[in-house]
């Protein structure tokens, strides 16, 4: 009887316990690590639209006699082609963003409201065309420590 035991092969109880209990601590450590790189991969994003938004801005401004885009029509200026009043369509300038204007991707909106309110989650982009400043209007604080507003 006792040589009917040593030939079959498997594993005991104790050894799949002890394999079940390590893959638990390796998901328990892996896991948050895959979190936290899909909320740095946003904001990293969030830093090259604000980068690129605000180059254009730049550029528009000194395309267009030191005058920063007005906020009423901010995407259609960025995205289409003026002239140098920048009221009026034309092909001398712009566009400034090809494509599409971006989305905020911490929170997915794309609309422009007025630096003046407060950061929330309802819209993408804040923007003060008398100074030109444009940042995120999404509430929170990024993985660097850095809240989402004052990047």
């Amino acid at each position: 009887m006792l040589k009917n035991r040593r030939r079959q092969s498997g594993f005991t109880l104790v050894e799949l316990l002890i394999v079940v209990i390590i893959l638990g601590i390796l998901a328990a450590v892996v896991i948050p690590q895959f979190n936290t790189a899909s909320s740095e991969a946003k904001e990293s994003a969030l830093v090259s639209n604000l980068a690129t938004i605000r180059q254009a801005v730049e550029l528009y401004k000194v395309q267009h006699d030191d005058e920063f885009p007005p906020l009423a029509t901010f995407v259609e200026q960025m995205t289409s082609s003026t002239d140098e009043d920048g009221d009026t369509a034309g092909t001398k300038y712009g566009p400034y963003i090809r494509n599409s204007f971006p989305t905020n991707p911490i929170n997915g909106e794309s609309d422009v409201i007025t630096l003046a309110a407060a950061a929330n989650d309802a819209s993408g982009w804040q923007y003060d065309e008398g100074t030109g400043e444009f940042r995120s209007s999404a509430a929170g604080t990024g993985p660097s420590g850095t809240a989402y507003f004052d990047l």
